[in-house]
């Protein structure tokens, strides 16, 4: 089997558009929080996390990007960073052995949304020719293809909410470990951030009442009550070891185990106890050769929802050991970004493979209220600066899909 790296990274995102200030806002606690009166009056949803000054003309040519919803030009824009940063356009691999395989849990809702009305105010013939191919999830995939025409290989996108990205991640990593590729672009994006995709999370009282952006996404909180609607994209490079060595790339971390399981319980709510999810983590850790006590950090998916929270701190106990739990440094990314939907696995992932490179771990940021239930350590006192040589990312999304990976510090 052979071992599985990260050499590049690419995102766009509610606190910074590059990798660079991704990181310093990460670093700094500062998140992407905004009111959102002025863009939607009627909403009953008063903030969410957006993603700020996004320019598609860096990566994307003016004509293919009219062509592409939001998400899709989220998604092309972090995969050509990613490539970037990688140090190499990998034309000297086969292009049938460099994939592309991406998560995104909605796709193009704001479109449809436009291009609905368009169709009951004037009718079938003002709806647009490219209605169907802006919003497909999989174009996001089949444009970072079309825009990066050396990846030819195995090219798809996995739809599972929340979990999507992990997945897609996920699945990239056994297409290279099982030597089907040598090279694949994984990740994923959404941009949602629509008066139906508030309203309809807001009717199902997933979302947060708070008007302030200063507090609104606690995970772990006692107070919580819902989380934040972001969007936005994370793309990485994914590569065979030998491969990365020989050419002298720089490498954050690596992928070692990758755990999925569906907890069959419910449409939104997690498993009572977090059995599955906590399986997925066994999986992951197993799979990398480790055992709990390896465990140093969890980036967890913690949303900042009463259930999640809660089952999720349980799947955590479940699957490294009531004892081993209390030792094991947890945050949640979503504090400052947001729940990014489909991306947020990715994100979450370029997090945590930092975190293994640098010995960072970021604060959960807006923790006051300890939550009985939810009693482990949530890195709630600020940044902190440890070493990180095993790590897992959780992502956990409505149908009851559960996802983590195992990223391992490269020494």
């Amino acid at each position: 089997m052979k071992r599985v790296v990260i050499t590049g990274m690419g995102v766009v995102s509610p606190i910074g558009n590059t990798l660079e200030s991704f990181y310093d806002s990460l670093k700094a606690g500062r998140h992407g929080f905004v009111r959102i009166d002025d863009r939607f009056p009627e909403s009953e949803v008063k903030v969410a996390a957006l993603v700020k000054d996004f320019d598609p003309s860096k990566n994307i040519d003016k004509k293919s990007a009219k062509r592409m919803d939001l998400f899709t030009q989220y998604a092309v824009s972090a995969a050509v960073d990613a490539v970037n940063d990688a140090g190499t356009d990998f034309t000297d691999v086969d292009p049938y052995r460099a994939g592309i395989i991406t998560g995104v849990g909605i796709g193009g809702l704001e479109h449809t949304c436009m291009e609905y009305g368009k169709l009951v105010e004037k009718g079938w013939s003002k709806v647009s020719v490219f209605y169907i191919p802006m919003t497909i999830t999989n174009m996001s995939a089949g444009a970072i293809a079309i825009r990066l025409p050396q990846f030819k290989g195995a090219n798809f996108t996995a739809t599972s909410a929340c979990a999507s990205s992990t997945h897609a991640i996920g699945e990239a990593f056994r297409k290279i470990k099982d030597g089907y590729l040598d090279v694949c672009l994984a990740g994923g994006a959404e941009s949602c951030a629509s008066p139906l995709a508030f309203a309809g999370f807001n009717n199902m009282k997933a979302l947060t009442n708070s008007d302030d952006p200063d507090c609104c996404s606690i995970p772990f909180d006692a107070m919580r009550d819902g989380f934040v609607l972001g969007e936005g994209a994370g793309m990485i490079v994914l590569e065979e070891y030998e491969h990365a060595k020989a050419r002298g790339a720089k490498i954050y971390a690596e992928i070692a185990g990758y755990g999925a399981t569906e907890d069959g319980y419910h449409i939104t709510s997690p498993m009572p106890g977090g059995v599955a999810a906590g399986h997925a983590m066994k999986m992951a850790y197993e799979e990398a050769g480790l055992t709990a006590a390896d465990i140093d950090y969890i980036n967890a998916h913690g949303t900042s929802t009463g259930l999640n929270d809660k089952y999720e701190t349980a799947a955590i106990k479940e699957a490294l050991g009531e004892e081993q739990a209390y030792k094991v440094a947890i945050n949640s990314t979503k504090s400052l970004t947001g729940h990014l939907l489909g991306a947020a696995g990715a994100v979450e992932t370029i997090v945590t493979a930092l975190a293994c490179r640098d010995g960072f771990v970021h604060k959960t940021a807006g923790y006051k209220n300890p939550d009985p239930e939810c009693d482990l350590d949530y890195v709630t006192e600020g940044n902190r600066s440890m070493t990180v040589n095993a790590a897992l990312t959780n992502s956990l999304g409505f149908g009851g899909h559960n996802a983590t990976l195992c990223i391992k510090k490269v020494i």
